[in-house]
């Protein structure tokens, strides 16, 4: 039955209801379809307690997941920081599945509900079903289904293997959760219904042909017996086995590491496809944020135009609206580099302004769209077709640069001082672009750490090349961490070499002794 949306104000005051929920989402989707031309997966809005916020936010803003000491912790803090008015929470967390779920807080107010409601159920909703990235690396019908698998699966294995031992292999899992997803595109998109229905035959197939590689290894003492050139060839054959190099370090050693259990390779498993499908969201913070918070900006701007929501309500939401987008100075006490939310509503609503109402300048910078009445086309394609950097490169305007006031500076360490490197003219913004673009790359903020080798003509050691780039090695603290984490997976030693990514040398190699 088709809802009906009143002319008047939909609610009056702070207090919500259920039925006042469902004519605003109702008149949130009206605006969303008919005039933004937003495509969005079928929507269930649940409102939950602060308690249940700081649950969610615990278990990294998923509805089901598995018990981990982590999770606990981590909401032990946020709780308590939330108690002594040191931390808010958020009005509200979206998940991306289909359906999409967006978690809405009891203590929001009325007005409070419907900017969430317009924020996640519809500019997030969005932005997950029509980005590139969300589309290549997710799967939003089956991520709810995995997650009660995983939830189950890992219940099932502490009451048959005990709580310590998966806590162990989870533990190990988590260290290297960053450097186990897929970069690139050779791999199928991950299926999560079929991965549950697969881990039988998975677990059966493993039992009977994951150590064939470890059966037909020589021993050392063999080894040693052969020419150097066999060896050579022994330890070649090994490495294309194995598929080395490897980016993936959980997909690595789930399918190579000798002593796993059938169920500690997928408990791996299970870790590296939940770190793929957070993938897409750690490229695009701006993206989706801007996209999210333009759209609740324009979608509360028509309900107060069209006499659904009150002057009381506008001002409310501007309060908070204004609050979000702020971008403190970078002597403000509060600055803790540049807000996404700030950056990504100020090049929403400037790309909308270029469409209808470029300058020269725009016109010179943006000639595609400069001008064609079509801000919302316009924003569409952008929000489908750019992550972060792409789009901070393909679209940050000079009056934005301007706007924000930003500028280069090159620090090299050999010089004694800093030097701007690029003003406001052509030139300097075009450097700026380019600069602001690349520290949103993901290769730039992440270590680029691969499986290389493994000595499989000595004593088996792991081998983990680290890729160094202008010169930022690893804190020798978190390496040697992280490395005991490999160790308890892989049950030989392990060696991480950093190297420089222009001159191949050899910069720091880290040793990690397996315990036996």
């Amino acid at each position: 039955m088709d809802s009906v949306v009143p002319a008047a104000p939909i609610y009056e005051g702070s207090e919500w209801d259920y039925d006042k929920l469902r004519l605003v989402f109702d008149a949130c989707e009206v605006i969303a379809r008919d005039e933004l031309g937003l495509d969005t997966y079928p929507t269930q809005v649940e409102v939950i307690t602060s308690e249940q916020m700081l649950d969610a936010y615990a278990s990294v803003g998923l509805p089901l997941m598995y018990r981990h000491w982590s999770f606990g912790k981590r909401f032990a803090i946020n709780e308590t920081l939330y108690r002594k008015g040191l931390q808010g929470l958020a009005y509200e967390i979206v998940i991306n599945s289909n359906p999409c779920l967006c978690y809405i807080m009891e203590e929001n107010s009325m007005t409070m509900q419907t900017l969430v409601i317009a924020h996640a159920a519809f500019g997030h909703n969005h932005f997950f079903k029509n980005n590139y990235l969300f589309q290549q690396w997710t799967d939003a019908s089956g991520i709810l289904d995995y997650l009660a698998f995983a939830r189950d699966y890992v219940l099932k294995c502490e009451e048959k293997y005990g709580v310590q031992k998966v806590e162990r292999v989870l533990d190990a899992a988590h260290a290297l959760m960053d450097q186990s997803v897929n970069r690139y595109a050779r791999r199928p998109r991950l299926n999560f219904l079929e991965e549950q229905k697969r881990e039988e035959d998975r677990r059966q197939h493993a039992e009977a042909t994951y150590n064939d590689l470890w059966r037909t290894v020589p021993t050392p003492a063999a080894m040693k017996r052969l020419k150097a050139e066999d060896a050579a060839k022994v330890q070649t054959e090994s490495a294309q086995k194995m598929g080395l190099p490897e980016e993936n370090i959980l997909y690595f050693l789930e399918k190579n590491a000798p002593q796993l259990a059938s169920w500690e390779r997928e408990l791996c498993r299970i870790v590296r496809n939940i770190a793929q499908y957070y993938y897409p969201q750690k490229q695009t913070k701006v993206c989706n944020e801007g996209c999210a918070t333009f759209v609740h900006y324009e979608i509360m701007n028509r309900l107060y135009e069209k006499g659904q929501i009150t002057e009381g309500a506008m001002l409310e939401f501007l309060h908070s609206h204004t609050s979000v987008v702020a971008q403190p100075e970078y002597d403000d006490k509060r600055y803790s580099g540049i807000n996404p939310y700030a950056l990504g509503y100020a090049m929403m609503a400037d790309i909308k302004r270029i469409c209808l109402d470029p300058t020269d300048e725009d016109r010179d910078w943006f000639p595609a769209f400069a001008g064609n009445q079509d801000p919302y086309g316009t924003l569409r394609d952008a929000w489908a077709n750019y992550r972060d950097e792409s789009f901070i490169l393909q679209f940050l305007s000079p009056a934005l640069i301007r706007k924000f006031r930003l500028f280069e500076v090159r620090d090299d360490e050999a010089e004694p001082n800093m030097v701007v490197d690029a003003i406001h003219d052509e030139q300097g913004y075009r450097k700026i672009r380019a600069g602001l673009a690349r520290s949103y790359d993901i290769s730039r903020r992440e270590p680029d750490i691969q499986v290389a080798d493994v000595d499989m003509a000595g004593d088996r050691t792991l081998v983990l090349r680290h890729t160094v780039y202008n010169g930022i090695v690893l804190d020798e603290k978190s390496v040697k961490a992280v490395l005991r984490h490999v160790c308890a997976l892989w049950s030989y030693n392990v060696r991480l070499i950093e190297v420089d990514a222009v001159t191949e040398a050899t910069l720091k190699t880290h040793e990690m002794k397996a315990e036996k």
